[in-house]
Parts: C-alpha cells; sequence; structure tokens
C-alpha cells in the first residue's frame, strides 16, 4: 500500500514538472515579444522624430538677431 502512494506520488510530481517546464517556455516567449514590441515602438518613434519636422529648428532661424 505505502508503495502505490509512493508511485503516485512521484506520477504527479513528475506531471507538474512538465507543466512549470511548459510555463517557463511561455512565460520566456512572452518575455521575448514583449522584448522587441518595445524595441520596435522605440524605433519607429525615432524614425517618426527625425522624419517628421516639429518646427522648433525652424523658429529658431527666424528669430530676430539683435
Amino acid at each position: 500500500m505505502m508503495f502505490r502512494k509512493l508511485l503516485a506520488a512521484a506520477g504527479c510530481a513528475c506531471a507538474l514538472a512538465g507543466c512549470s517546464a511548459a510555463v517557463a517556455v511561455a512565460d520566456a516567449t512572452v518575455t521575448v515579444v514583449a522584448t522587441g514590441v518595445k524595441v520596435t515602438a522605440k524605433t519607429v518613434g525615432a524614425v517618426a522624430d527625425a522624419v517628421i519636422p516639429d518646427g522648433e529648428d525652424d523658429a529658431a532661424q527666424s528669430a530676430p538677431q539683435d
């Protein structure tokens, strides 16, 4: 009887270990994707700032010189 309980406990432990490994892989995948999205968003923002004039340089050049 004790052997069956030990075998059942070992079987449950192995099954749960597989689940935790799957959760770890899913967590790593989400982290990689989130980092990729963050880098892409920063890159797009930098390109948009470089391409679209905001008028700050024009205002400084057209200011009257004293």
